[in-house]
């Protein structure tokens, strides 16, 4: 009996992590699928909006780390060499940090070939749009 108990929880264990793997690799998929999705200038919150002016006009921006290398570790936005994409600062209104809203663009810094927005701190994308 004891060797029954063991196999049932050893399968158990198997089915367990078998549905977890399938539930990330699940997950990543509509993740990836928002970078084709888009959003206009004007459906920006406002902050938004005058973050991607600042971008166009070369700054200045209110944080250090605006205008710094976005690595794309997640994978979400086209595959581009490093140093490709660079991030900005979407202010959230009573945040007392960054908060978790930037602008990803790629290409030279003033006239970037392509942004996105990201409400969700890199989670999900959406292609900036005029």
């Amino acid at each position: 009996m004891p060797r029954l108990t063991s196999l049932k929880l050893v399968l158990t264990g198997f089915l367990l992590l078998t549905g977890l793997a399938f539930g990330l690799v699940q997950a990543k998929g509509p993740a990836a699928a928002d970078a084709k999705a888009t959003i206009t200038v004007a459906e920006l919150s406002r902050q938004g909006a005058q973050t991607y002016a600042l971008i166009h006009q070369g700054g200045p921006f209110a944080h250090e780390k605006d205008g710094v290398v976005f690595g794309n570790r997640e994978r979400l936005l086209p595959a581009r060499k490093r140093g490709y994409y660079r991030e900005y600062t979407v202010a959230t209104p009573g945040s007392r940090d960054r908060g978790a809203r930037r602008i990803v663009c790629g290409g030279p810094p003033q006239t970037p070939d392509a942004c996105y927005y990201t409400a969700d701190h890199y989670a999900s994308f959406r292609k900036i749009v005029p």
